[in-house]
């Protein structure tokens, strides 16, 4: 009981694997996607700004999108090679808290800038004839901070109320990186506010951006199924597709991951399904921005062939 009791300063990150044989192999890999995920959303950056065609608020969001992305997998994947090449694989109780701060501030931006490129189609879509009065550059400019500033205020109030946390042995977190429901569990202090914090205002912002993109496609579908000729409809569609499949990736795997009921849990599949939305979505959001869209595409050819 006196150990249970020992209050720690760091934590240990157990990882994917305590294959000793593994280490080097999931370095490489991990190691590979990083520097993907780095050129490819520089590239789509670097395309969007030197190409006029591209300076459109669609393209500006997904400038943005690129930038966040980068970010994104900067909180995790450096921490994580490191890891895999280092005996000692600890984290500091203060060095695990910011990297849950960073962590709650990129996905809560990127939610919130999900449900703003929804919306920017629904404008598009729905209201073609006033869209560049609806969606002028100063709209979208202030859409863009408020998705930061969203974001920001989000991971402020979780992490304020970390601070007042004490952690106790045992001190190992059996995950590549440091979650907030992982750390609250190794508290032996009361975590009733922070799960109150969760509950009453990361979910409800949560929530509020998911309906914003779920009331934008239904309007969006509407108007399509109203366009006469199958040529519309399909051009229509394609302007939406990758937004789509971009928003199942990064939604799914984030639903999956946070409202699993406690009966199915595993920590195998959660570091599954945390990989997927926190290490390969932003490597795979420039992939499926630059193959399903034509102006990209040719961006990029232009780009290239200089």
């Amino acid at each position: 009981m006196m150990e249970n009791q020992t209050t720690v300063t760091e934590f240990i990150l157990l990882g994917l694997s305590n294959d000793s044989n593994l280490q080097i192999p999931l370095f490489l890999v991990f190691l590979v996607i990083y520097l993907i995920t780095l050129v490819g959303n520089i590239l789509i950056m670097l395309v969007i700004k030197v190409d006029p065609q591209l300076h459109t608020p669609m393209y500006f969001f997904l400038s943005n999108l690129s930038f966040l992305d980068v970010c994104y997998s900067s909180v995790t994947v450096p921490k994580m090679l490191e890891n895999f090449l280092a005996e000692q694989k600890t984290i500091s109780v203060s060095g695990c808290i910011a990297q849950i701060f960073f962590f709650i501030f990129m996905v809560g931006t990127e939610i919130f800038l999900l449900s703003v490129m929804a919306y920017d189609r629904y404008a598009a879509i729905c209201n073609p004839l006033i869209y560049s009065t609806t969606m002028s550059h100063k709209v979208c400019v202030k859409m863009v901070l408020g998705a930061w500033i969203s974001g920001f205020l989000d991971s402020l109030v979780n992490t304020l109320y970390l601070t007042d946390l004490t952690f106790c042995s045992p001190h190992e977190i059996n995950h590549f990186s440091c979650e907030l429901p992982l750390l609250l569990q190794l508290s032996c202090t009361n975590t009733f506010a922070n799960e109150m914090v969760i509950l009453c205002f990361s979910m409800t912002l949560g929530f509020a951006s998911l309906l914003l993109i779920l009331t934008s496609y239904i309007c969006i579908l509407s108007t399509i199924l109203g366009i006469r000729t199958s040529e519309g409809r399909r051009r229509a569609f394609s302007t939406c597709a990758s937004h789509i499949t971009i928003v199942l990736l990064f939604c799914g795997t984030a639903f999956i991951r946070y409202m699993r009921p406690a009966s199915g849990y595993s920590f195998a599949l959660d570091k599954l399904v945390s990989v997927q939305y926190s290490i390969l979505t932003p490597m795979l959001n420039p992939i499926i921005y630059s193959l399903k869209n034509k102006d990209v595409k040719l961006a990029l050819r232009k780009l290239l062939g200089r």
